[in-house]
């Protein structure tokens, strides 16, 4: 039997665009044609390819995660996610779990061994930072149980408050 790799889930500070991991996940809207915040800087970083790319995909439901090349950016993958509107959506826990199990599973059938979040529906959204932080970590951590080629984890953080939450959750 094969000896077990080490994984590891880790928070950080920074941008999401300027990570050195094989994906990033990009918190998109149902259009996937980019939009407010991460989604527009991941477009704007990756160059114009990434909406041609996301044009093919026709789309993607709440939950569910689609795969594009990562074009201009240091990753070489963009998992696309729709994160649940906290207000308008009647399960929206069930929903953003979706979001990080779908993902850990588009990442693992496309080979990437290192993944980095966002804080999914924390923005604009409105989902509780410390509400969705929460199910982001439990459902991660569930997710790499099953999963392990995928060595690392990286919860990419915008701001010291959210940060704050994922390192109080990690420790």
């Amino acid at each position: 039997m094969g000896k077990h790799t080490k994984q590891t889930i880790e928070a950080v500070l920074a941008d999401i665009t300027t990570l050195h991991v094989d994906a990033i996940v990009n918190a998109a809207n149902p259009t996937l044609l980019g939009g407010g915040g991460v989604d527009g800087a991941i477009h704007r970083a990756a160059g114009p390819g990434l909406l041609e790319a996301c044009r093919r995909l026709g789309g993607c439901r709440t939950g569910e995660a689609k795969i594009t090349p990562g074009f201009d950016l240091p990753a070489r993958y963009v998992i696309h996610t729709v994160g649940p509107v906290y207000y308008s959506e009647r399960h929206p826990a069930d929903l953003l779990a979706d979001c990080y199990r779908n993902s850990v599973e588009v990442a693992v059938q496309n080979g990437v061994r290192s993944l980095a979040f966002p804080a999914i529906s924390t923005g604009v959204y409105g989902y509780p930072a410390r509400e969705a932080s929460q199910i982001a970590v439990r459902q991660v951590q569930f997710s790499l149980l099953t999963h392990p080629s995928l060595e690392r984890v990286v919860f990419c953080c915008i701001d010291e408050p959210i940060f704050e939450i994922y390192k109080q959750l990690l420790s």
